[in-house]
């Protein structure tokens, strides 16, 4: 068994930081779990494209609120506090966080990331070897 705590992820390069969010990856590949783990900070105010062809994703906010577009159909859907949003068709999609507070989100991954990617100019992850 292991205990992970964020404050130890914090400030290593298990802190990935972007313009408009920032994951801190507590669980990853080299863990051996077979999924990923991330905290994960929406900045308030602002849209990100992403687009996961290679992983999906679950999604439990804990702050905020903000709404995910998905862009084959162009459904918007409003996403708070204790709710959970799941890409489970490698959905391409903008995530919105709404002025004035960060959204909080907890994040899982499957297949597991290795903890150094970052979203290329689609939104997507590549899936990569350790």
């Amino acid at each position: 068994m292991r205990v992970i705590k964020l404050e130890d992820i914090l400030g290593t390069e298990q802190e990935v930081k972007a313009d408009t969010w920032e994951s801190r990856r507590l669980v990853l590949k080299k863990d051996g779990m077979g999924y990923s783990v991330h905290d994960t900070i929406i900045k308030a105010g602002t849209e990100t494209h992403i687009w996961y062809q290679n992983h999906l994703e679950a999604v439990y906010c804990i702050q905020g609120e903000g709404e995910v577009e998905t862009l084959k159909d162009g459904k918007v859907h409003p996403i708070k506090k204790n709710e959970i949003y799941i890409l489970d068709e490698h959905d391409e999609h903008l995530l919105r966080a709404y002025e004035g507070e960060d959204m909080r989100m907890v994040c899982v991954f499957l297949p597991a990331i290795t903890g150094q990617e970052t979203h290329d100019e689609n939104g997507v992850y590549p899936v990569l070897e350790d």
